[in-house]
Parts: structure tokens; sequence; C-alpha cells
């Protein structure tokens, strides 16, 4: 039986997840089915689209993404709506769902006893914290995309596996490493030559797009801590190095990237590998993994330890 979600995601240590969902039929969710002969490649904008809006909507950024063929990796990080008013956290719920009677009639200025006012003041509770929580997110996008694959595929019953997996990302360098994983996987499974090939993953359309609905770079408060000419330049140089048939190895120019945040380049290759790993819960030093599972109440963390930075 899997942890529960609560286990999983702990705001307060960090707000950056890798979030993973892989369909459950043999059908693919993208691409060509070679045993049918069907294209399903058309699901990827699905799946982009619904993305982009149901971030345009929570307090959540995307940071990474990759549509597979029969699944999709996403990197999120967490925002906090405990300052939003109860008007916005409303009106922003009533973007995806129906309002209850009172709710609505609060918007209205029809609230007229101390009891109704306690019984809206709930539900803004409520909503609020669904806004920000990861579960409610995956849950608006899987629907959604699981209703639209039945529909054409003229079947019912689960699209997706009963639940999305996640891995909490610990500091800085746990981020840009799973981000480069993510945007890497298309290459890393042959299905593109290079990243500007690299169809429905973040990484083209930061290259292609001057404005993106993607969390940005820089140094501003919501800002990833990199900058987007080194990111480009570490997962292209990155990607160069992946091989089947030999180890990895990083290029010097990539060194210069990677040596900014520390990263030690003797150890990147094995550690961007790590992702893929079942079950693996968190990223981050070996003291990180301790702390967090003493916040998330457990005994232990399955999580991948990073090598400590160069000096």
């Amino acid at each position: 039986m899997g942890l529960a979600r609560k286990h999983l995601i702990c705001v307060d240590e960090t707000p950056y997840y890798h979030v993973v969902s892989r369909c459950v039929r043999r059908a693919f969710l993208c691409g060509e089915d070679k045993l049918t002969g069907r294209c399903f490649e058309h699901r990827r904008q699905w799946l982009v689209d619904r993305i982009k809006l149901i971030s345009s909507i929570f307090d959540i950024d995307v940071c990474s993404y990759a549509i597979m063929s029969n699944h999709f990796h996403i990197v999120l990080r967490v925002g906090d709506t405990s300052e939003w008013p109860a008007n916005r956290v409303l009106m922003t719920w009533q973007s995806l769902c129906l309002l209850p009677v009172l709710c609505d009639r609060y918007l209205k200025g029809e609230i007229n006893t101390e009891a109704e006012l306690r019984k809206v003041k709930e539900f803004v509770s409520e909503y609020r914290a669904r806004l920000m929580s990861v579960s409610w997110f995956m849950k608006f996008i899987n629907e959604y995309i699981a209703r639209m694959a039945n529909a054409e595929d003229k079947c019912t019953g689960h699209f997706w596996e009963s639940r999305f997996k996640s891995q909490a990302l610990l500091d800085e360098r746990a981020l840009l490493t799973c981000m480069a994983y993510v945007d890497l996987n298309p290459i890393r499974a042959a299905m593109a030559k290079d990243l500007k090939g690299s169809e429905f993953t973040s990484i083209k359309e930061r290259i292609e797009q001057k404005h993106t609905w993607l969390s940005g770079f820089g140094k501003g408060k919501y800002d990833l801590p990199f900058y987007l000419s080194s990111y480009i330049d570490l997962v292209d140089e990155t990607g160069r190095c992946l091989r089947d048939d030999k180890r990895g190895f990083i290029s010097s120019k990539t060194a210069k990237a990677i040596d900014e945040i520390g990263i030690n380049p003797e150890s990147w290759i094995d550690e961007l590998k790590g992702f893929k790993s079942i079950g693996i819960s968190a990223v981050g030093t070996a003291e990180q993994l301790k702390d967090f599972s003493t916040k998330t109440k457990r005994k232990w963390t399955l999580g991948i330890t990073l090598k400590p930075q160069l000096e």
C-alpha cells in the first residue's frame, strides 16, 4: 500500500515536487500504438492545454514538463494562498466548480447571520487549501484527460494508475537535476534528436517562446533560482552526454554552467538517472532527507541522496 499523500508532500519543507502520472491501460496516452496502428498524438496537446489552464487557476506553478507516450512528468512549485481574501478564493474556485448557495450569496453580499458567515468561512478555508494542493491540481488534470480519452476510445474505467507518484525536491540542486531529467526524457527515449525537436516539453517551449506561462528564471521571489541561458546550456550539453553504450560525461562547457551552483560533474549523470527509480519520495542530501522524514512523521524516507558539492 502506498503512503498517504500527507507523508509525501510537506510544503513547509519544500515547495518543489516532481510528479509522474502513468496510464494503466495498454492503449497509449499519446504517440502511435504499434499494436493497433492508432495514433494518439493529438492527446499531447490536450494535456499541455489542461496543465496550462489549471496552473493559471491554482497557486501552483509549472517549472518543467514532458508529455511521453504512456505517462507524463511535471515539476511543480506550490504557492501559498493563506493571504488570499475570501472573495478571491471563492471566485477562483468558482471557475472550476459550482459554489454552494451560501458562498454564492456571500459574493452577492446577501449573508445576514453569524451562523451563515461561519459556514462560509469553513468553505473558504477548505477551498484555500485545495488551491495549493498538488493532489487537487492533479485531480483536475487527470480526470479531465481520462474523460476525453475514454470518450474517444468508447470505453469506461480507469485511464490512469490509481495514484500519481511524487518526489519532494529538497534544495536548488535537486530541483535543477530533476528539471533537466524531465526535459531530457524525449532525448533519453530516442523520441527526439535535439532539444528543438523535443515536442511537448518545457525546454522546447522555453527555447521557442519569449514569453511563456511556465515559471520564470531569475532573482524574483517566485522565480526559479537559475538563469535561463545557463539552464538551456546545461540541458543541451547533458543531452549530448547521454548514451546507452557508455557512461556519460560532462563537457568542459557544461561544467562551467553547473559549477555555478556547486554540482559535482563526476556524479551529475548518475543523479540525473536516479529520478526514474520507483518509490523515491524525496531528493536531497542525507541531512535533508532525515529532516524531511521528521517533518512528515516517518521513521525514514526512501530518497536519492545527492553527493557532496565541490569545494
